[in-house]
């Protein structure tokens, strides 16, 4: 309404500081330190290369069942989405999945910039400092806009390698790998080794590059993220998707 970004950050700083005034209202007493430690850390945890949530980069010492009570109260009420790793594609997702391994990312993007407390310029103008942090992001943007469609999403990493493919998700039978670009210099070396790999029809990129069908990879530009489960229907044992014309 403003047309004013300063307006629009106060406004987010608002929600943020009444979530912290939450935490001691609903948490018991002795978990409060340990959900603000959570907390405060996933920015830290998501400006990484490897996003993968590690409980010693919040605390020196930290194990994992002195936080499990934490993250899941943070999850529950939905301040948090947690997405777990999986050992291998397979139907269903969930029966392959590692709960020793995730990555934990915010309820929505514009309260990450200001937890971040990322200017608005930084992001309309670009900087050459703003790479990694850009592509987390980018991320938390898709997986939003996954989540309106789907709650059955996770990631897949090589354990003896540095492979990784963002998320996976399935739509009926058919597994759906999914890499996020956050600009339009892209490479999908990980993407194309896993379709290969496990035999897959093809893999799904989302990047600044315009729609582009190739013959292992659909690249879709970033604002199609919320309409891609919407358009891949079931046809027999094969999918279609339908792509609006105005997507070109």
């Amino acid at each position: 309404n403003t047309h004013d970004l300063a307006a629009v950050r106060q406004v987010q700083e608002n929600l943020l500081m009444s979530y912290r005034q939450d935490f001691s209202k609903h948490v018991p007493d002795s978990e409060i330190p340990k959900v603000y430690q959570v907390w405060d850390s996933v920015v830290q945890q998501l400006a990484k290369e490897n996003k993968k949530f590690v409980y010693k980069d919040m605390k020196k010492g930290a194990r994992s069942k002195d936080y499990e009570i934490p993250i899941k109260w943070l999850t529950d009420t939905g301040l948090l989405h947690q997405i777990y790793r999986i050992d291998k594609p397979g139907i269903p997702l969930s029966a392959y999945q590692d709960r020793k391994a995730f990555k934990l990312y915010f309820v929505d993007i514009g309260l990450l910039g200001a937890m971040a407390r990322l200017q608005p310029e930084t992001i309309l103008d670009g900087s050459i400092f703003f790479t990694e942090f850009k592509g987390a992001m980018s991320e938390q943007f898709v997986l939003q806009e996954l989540l309106t469609q789907t709650s059955g999403i996770y990631y897949w990493s090589s354990s003896g390698s540095k492979g990784e493919v963002d998320f996976i998700t399935s739509e009926g039978n058919q597994i759906l790998p999914i890499e996020v670009k956050s600009g339009t210099n892209v490479q999908s070396k990980s993407l194309k080794s896993f379709v290969e790999k496990h035999e897959l029809k093809e893999g799904i990129r989302f990047s600044l590059l315009p729609y582009k069908k190739q013959d292992w990879l659909v690249n879709y530009p970033l604002y199609f993220a919320g309409q891609l489960l919407h358009l891949l229907k079931p046809v027999r044992n094969s999918f279609i998707v339908k792509v609006p014309e105005d997507i070109y």
